[in-house]
């Protein structure tokens, strides 16, 4: 049977309309700093005493696939030297369908890595030291990522044994002989695009290991 060529043209439309749709829908871009992003952060991941320039930081507007397949998107604010790199491996990440539970800035929760550890958020700048340490962390020149953290936890075994999990709510996901979803191994992807765009991964670290960590 023949369709009449009316329809074909609907039905083509119609299909490049959806097409179109969803390209709109996926969004990687990095801006500067607006003035309601940058109030957001005063007094939370941009404290008084933050040395960083505003200038040099970018805010990245990232769609991605959360832990349902739903489409998502996220902010994320980084310094500008690695505002390419982090769109181009988010864009891959998203491409592949790599499953990210959330892209949050950690102002929404109020500058406080460890309740944005404990929500499985994924964020990069927030002007702070070390855990454990005064000296600055790379996350205070926002350019240090941690990704799904709760199943890729901060892990430190102290000189008198005891163990430290940040989130303390990760402490099953210490044990990386065991098998579960979002674990970040050197064969993940994620692992796999960041050390190409020459991050390094905390899971590679000797005295202490950070599973959800990558900085450049």
């Amino acid at each position: 049977m023949l369709i009449p060529r009316k329809i074909i043209l609907i039905l083509a439309m119609t299909l490049l309309s959806a097409v179109e749709m969803a390209a709109q829908s996926e969004i990687f871009r990095a801006d500067t700093l607006s003035d309601a992003v940058f109030s957001r952060m005063q007094g939370r991941s941009y404290p008084k005493n933050c040395t960083i320039r505003r200038a040099d930081l970018r805010l990245l507007t990232l769609t991605y696939c959360d832990f349902d397949g739903a489409t998502q998107q996220g902010e994320l604010v980084c310094n500008k030297s690695i505002a390419q790199d982090l769109i181009e491996i988010f864009r891959e990440l998203y491409r592949q369908r790599y499953p990210i539970a959330r892209i949050a800035l950690i102002d929404d929760f109020d500058g406080d890595d460890e309740q944005s550890m404990q929500a499985n958020n994924t964020s990069c700048f927030c002007y702070r030291a070390v855990s454990g340490g005064q000296k600055l962390s790379k996350h205070a020149q926002g350019l240090a990522i941690d990704l799904n953290p709760l199943q890729n936890p901060y892990v430190k075994r102290r000189k008198d044994g005891t163990l430290v999990v940040q989130p303390k709510t990760a402490r099953f996901y210490a044990n990386r002989s065991r098998n579960f979803k979002h674990k970040i191994t050197r064969s993940d992807l994620a692992y796999r695009l960041f050390t190409q765009h020459g991050f390094r991964w905390g899971g590679d670290w000797r005295t202490l290991k950070d599973y959800q960590h990558f900085e450049k």
